[in-house]
């Protein structure tokens, strides 16, 4: 999504709860000048990734040994 960088100053809160879902390029003169992005977006795409791949009768714990174990 594009916008001014007007639109940003009168309106932070929204586009700041959008960058946690979706890229805010902010303009000015037509040109971008920044972006607004979440900085865990690659971690939060990871864990999706990895639903159902722990089983879910596994807890926490057992699961972070077994992970250590396999080092």
């Amino acid at each position: 999504m594009s916008i001014t960088a007007t639109e940003l100053k009168e309106n932070l809160g929204r586009y700041l709860q959008m960058a946690m879902s979706e890229d805010i390029y902010v303009t000015k003169n037509g040109k971008v000048i920044a972006m607004l992005s979440n900085p865990h977006k690659d971690r939060v795409e990871m864990a999706k990734s990895l639903a159902g791949i722990i089983p879910a009768d596994i807890s926490l714990e057992e699961a972070r040994a077994e992970r250590l174990a396999s080092k």
